[in-house]
């Protein structure tokens, strides 16, 4: 067996121990009983027996002796070792069922387990972990559980703790990341030595970790034969499910749009009936236009590719500066790809906040990801900080209404993610209107007004455990820009409304410059301003070398057609974009633009899974943020993305995620098959997304 898979046993079973009382019934099926144990005091596993479908534990907690146990082989995935080489795990199980009266028949056929205590468990933590934590008593290792992320540290008295990354210590940082099948990599060896040393030759161990509260991870089970880590988790126990929590969605969908159009009005009438009008000029437009890719009449084979240099930067940013009509301003990115990335720092910054944190959300979903953030935030803002959370209503209630197969069993959504965040905790949170169904789709966070975050991430598991995704950390003073920007939505989405544009914003501070900035420009979709299209429509025209995108939806035709125009000049023009989409129509609607760029000589890669990534490098200059290429995106919804042409922030971007992308990526050899009503839904989705 591996030492990576070996560790991964040794986990499963520790987990088993704690996490599933039960009593079994006659026909051995697990059945809640409730048991008044003290969550704070330590629990202490005496003796433990497994077979291929459950377990019992015994232990001891404040005083009382509690028989627990489990109906587990659902859950834990038992398959016979393969040459040694199988592994599974880790798996992190909930304490579920308690009494405390030992089971009247305990089936035969059990294995024991042998118990180590809390000072064995200790002693080879350290080892595990020598070199990995700071000592400092200021940082600390996150690991990465698959669905559960935890914050290992030891504090100043050399005490070590794991606590859930959300609720990790503000005083602490984050000085690595780790998944947990390199801590297996890492462990199984030094447990067969610590083992050895010890004379013990079981197959089936337990740890009593000593670790107790909430989300606490007192037991540790692993089966070293069978390569399984289970860890054992207390949880607050939550409140039975409501039947009608989705029919209350749906009320608040309805009820949110009504109070848009007609409760909204009277403090936003200008921006309501130029959003209508807007709105209406725009729809009858985009349907009656002609065809964009008939209108090229390209024939014949693509040219070769250009071996000349790509456009002049310097001179592009000048253009810039007009196109925009303002300068570029300053700052340093970080890109965050994917949520393990972007939530770890994002979390590590709430818990430091000092003074202010400020989220602009598209959807703040009410999944059990998104409570976590949520108690993370009400948390920050009980020790004082100044938490605001504008939500767009629109996108925040529909996801409440869709349920995510993925969901752990037994997840209750709050009513109302609003009220959650609200209700007990000084969070303030206001949702944006959405007249005549436009919208707010930026997301940005901004702390203690000198860092910030951008990106295509809402707050929902998906977004940190499932798609593939964009996020950048910037600081400089183009944070100042985002907040500013953020104190003028956030204005007018209270009661004052449009009258409110006049004064929000005025006395937003700038950070400071420094040696590490680059230039760095903000681009918008705004009702009046289809800013970020008509920039890019502009990049593409002046691209001689290489056009590199990636988005989740290509449904406006004119860049589509912008990017084939540019291949017949010789361009290099590379796409990736995923063909199976959380929206039924944009899946055929990228089917059809894969064929037509593949047939008119752009390669296209096709991502596996969902990517809801937005970046594009045009030779050199780079735009990434929240809009797709879709009409909402570009002409009617609110977005920001950002720019640079800084030649080391763009070669980082190719590295980190074009590079990796392209790779992971299968290139179409051949167009995909389409039915005739893929071309109507695609005549539909023009203008409707």
């Amino acid at each position: 067996m591996r030492w990576w898979r070996r560790v991964g046993s040794i986990s499963a079973t520790l987990v088993l121990l704690a996490a599933c009382s039960t009593l079994l019934t006659g026909n051995g099926s697990p059945e809640p009983v409730e048991l008044s144990v003290d969550p704070t005091e330590p629990a202490v596993a005496d003796e433990a027996w497994v077979d291929e479908a459950r377990f019992f534990v015994r232990f001891w907690q404040g005083g009382d002796v509690v028989f627990a146990g489990g109906n587990w082989a659902d859950r834990i995935d038992l398959r016979p070792a393969d040459g040694g080489e199988h592994f599974t795990g880790p798996y992190l199980l909930p304490l579920q069922y308690e009494q405390k009266e030992p089971w009247d028949d305990a089936p035969a056929g059990l294995q024991p387990v042998t118990i180590l205590g809390v000072l064995a468990w200790r002693e080879f933590r350290n080892r595990l972990f020598a070199d990995l934590i700071p000592r400092d008593g200021h940082g600390g290792l996150v690991v990465f559980f698959g669905a559960d992320d935890y914050f290992l540290y030891y504090d100043a008295d050399s005490v070590f703790h794991s606590i859930p990354l959300h609720l990790k210590p503000g005083d602490y940082r984050v000085a690595g990341t780790l998944p947990f099948a390199a801590v297996m990599a890492r462990g199984i060896p030094l447990l067969r030595e610590f083992l050895a040393e010890r004379g013990v030759v079981a197959d089936r161990v337990g740890f009593n970790t000593g670790d107790h509260g909430d989300f606490a991870l007192p037991f540790l089970y692993v089966n070293v034969a069978r390569g399984i880590a289970v860890f054992i988790r207390r949880e607050p126990q939550s409140p039975p499910p409501d039947g009608l929590a989705r029919v209350l969605a749906w009320l608040r969908t309805g009820t949110h749009m009504v109070e848009s159009q007609v409760t909204g009005l009277p403090s936003r009438p200008f921006s309501s009936v130029y959003r209508l009008f807007f709105m209406t000029t725009d729809t009858v437009g985009e349907a009656l236009r002609p065809d964009w890719i008939a209108g090229l009449g390209l024939g014949g084979d693509p040219p070769p590719l250009s071996e000349g240099p790509g456009m002049d930067l310097v001179a592009w940013e000048e253009r810039l500066d007009r196109l925009t009509g303002r300068p570029a301003t300053a700052g340093a990115i970080e890109y965050l790809v994917d949520g393990e990335a972007f939530f770890t720092a994002f979390l590590d910054a709430v818990s430091a906040a000092r003074e202010t944190i400020t989220l602009r959300m598209y959807i703040f979903d009410d999944d059990d990801f998104a409570v976590k953030v949520a108690d993370a935030l009400r948390r920050r803002a009980d020790d004082g900080v100044d938490v605001r959370v504008l939500l767009d209503g629109l996108g925040t209630t529909t996801a409440a209404v869709e349920q995510n197969r993925s969901l752990p069993p037994g997840h209750v959504p709050p009513a109302s993610m609003k009220a959650y965040l609200e209700s007990g905790s000084r969070v303030r949170v206001r949702m944006a209107d959405n007249p005549w169904f436009t919208g707010d789709h930026t997301k940005t966070v901004v702390i203690d007004g000198d860092r910030a975050f951008v990106g295509g991430m809402n707050m929902g598991r998906e977004y940190r455990y499932e798609w593939h995704d964009l996020m950048v950390g910037i600081r400089g003073p183009v944070v100042g820009e985002l907040a500013r920007a953020f104190d003028k939505a956030w204005a007018h989405a209270g009661w004052l409304g449009d009258f409110a544009y006049p004064f929000a914003g005025l006395r937003t501070p700038v950070p400071p410059a420094s040696p590490e900035d680059h230039p760095l420009r903000l681009l918008y979709t705004q009702m009046h301003n289809a800013e970020i299209y008509r920039i890019q429509r502009e990049a593409m025209r002046s691209a001689q070398r290489y056009i590199h995108v990636q988005n989740p939806y290509f449904t406006d035709d004119a860049l589509l057609a912008e990017l084939l125009q540019a291949r017949r000049r010789g361009v290099d023009v590379r796409v990736i974009l995923p063909l199976v989409t959380d929206r039924g129509p944009i899946t055929r609607n990228n089917i059809l633009a894969a064929n037509i760029m593949f047939e008119h000589g752009i390669r296209v890669f096709v991502y596996p899974g969902m990517s809801h990534v937005k970046a594009a490098v045009f030779d050199g200059w780079a735009c990434f943020g929240s809009a797709n290429w879709d009409r909402l995106s570009l002409r009617i919804n609110k977005e920001v993305n950002v720019a640079t042409s800084d030649p080391g922030a763009v070669a980082d971007l190719e590295a980190r995620l074009f590079a990796p992308d392209f790779a992971r990526a299968v290139e179409m050899t051949e167009p995909f098959p389409t039915r005739w009503q893929d071309h109507l839904a695609e005549r539909f989705g023009d203008y409707l997304f």
